[in-house]
């Protein structure tokens, strides 16, 4: 393996533009065997289903080289899940989860030289995504669909480490009862930037949502699910129908529970007892977790007793031991890493 001339250390989050990718066509009601190619432009008619309807979903996960130089993946099976998931919910023929693992271990091995190196800071981001692809004038499905999967490298998502982030309760809502907010919709990504950019507007990192039916319960924010820590070292994740539910999330879960001896609850959070945790944070793929110091209530500051200077104490260690799992430091559960090569 020959890896790119590339200074990892100053990669940001963002799009480099890799050697291949891997596209697949659903046409007469089948996919195709599906290619690699060198072609990063998609080609659509004006009227494809996509553009005019939104009929779109996607995933995102990460490729790592790992302590002993392996390149691995994290648990892409229930990505491909997932993504079987959100197609049924819009109406788009499932990519079979088998070749779906296969089309991700096929890019990646295309594009090899791409995955950062250990220790870097740096990994090999992954984007399977689906859109509706034939002209559709009417409210409908559309009857054809591609299928693709792209990667780039990618920096750690905070420059000089995950520092505590202040965020804030939006008035918007990030998802309906009964919608799409336990499926991974571009729609649901579209409605979520005009909140995200007046919260940034407005010095807050990010938002929190709150369930829509009763505006008492906390959901999630934009992109990512919320975990708290209660004083006496139990980790609580909300759960609600209308949550994405996290890849991160589930791990941690079980990370904190089989590695850490924390007890583990997966139950409805009332907002009224978010000022009584002692720790909090995001969690998703990009940052695995992002640790919370403050929620300003519209004014009203909610203070975590972890600060403003660093990680909470639990939430400390379940990064560090779900980081030592992605990057071989730490035995994995059986069935979660891919090895590559």
């Amino acid at each position: 393996m020959m890896s790119k001339n590339i200074d990892w250390s100053s990669l940001g989050f963002g799009y480099v533009q890799t050697d291949k990718r891997f596209v697949s066509n659903y046409k007469n009601g089948a996919w195709d065997d599906g290619v690699l190619t060198e072609d990063a432009t998609v080609n659509l008619s004006e009227c494809a289903g996509v553009l005019q309807y939104a009929q779109t979903c996607f995933e995102g996960l990460k490729a790592y080289t790992t302590e002993k130089g392996q390149i691995v993946i994290f648990r892409p099976d229930l990505n491909a899940s997932r993504m079987a998931d959100s197609c049924k919910r819009l109406e788009m023929p499932v990519y079979p989860e088998d070749k779906w693992v296969d089309a991700v271990v096929k890019t990646v091995e295309a594009n090899i030289d791409w995955v950062p190196p250990y220790g870097s800071g740096a990994t090999l981001y992954i984007r399977p995504y689906m859109f509706g692809s034939n002209p559709v004038i009417g409210v409908k499905p559309a009857d054809e669909y591609q299928f693709r999967v792209f990667c780039t490298p990618v920096g750690p998502y905070f420059k000089g480490g995950a520092k505590p982030i202040v965020i804030r309760v939006s008035d918007y809502d990030r998802a309906a009862p009964h919608g799409t907010g336990h499926i991974k919709a571009g729609l649901n990504y579209a409605m979520s930037l005009y909140p995200i950019v007046d919260a940034h507007n407005q010095g807050f990192a990010e938002n929190m949502y709150l369930d829509a039916a009763t505006r008492t319960k906390v959901e999630e924010t934009g992109g990512a699910n919320f975990i708290f820590v209660t004083k006496d070292g139990t980790l609580v994740t909300p759960k609600s129908d209308s949550i994405l539910p996290s890849i991160t999330r589930r791990s941690l879960m079980v990370v904190a529970e089989k590695y850490l001896g924390m007890k583990v609850e997966h139950r409805e959070v009332y907002f009224d007892e978010v000022k009584d945790f002692a720790e909090c944070g995001l969690c998703g793929t990009a940052a695995v977790i992002s640790p919370v110091g403050k929620i300003n209530d519209h004014g009203k500051e909610i203070c975590f007793p972890s600060g403003m200077e660093e990680m909470g104490p639990y939430t400390k260690k379940l990064y560090d031991a779900l980081t030592g799992i992605q990057m071989g430091r730490i035995e994995a559960p059986e069935g979660w890493i891919k090895v590559i090569k």
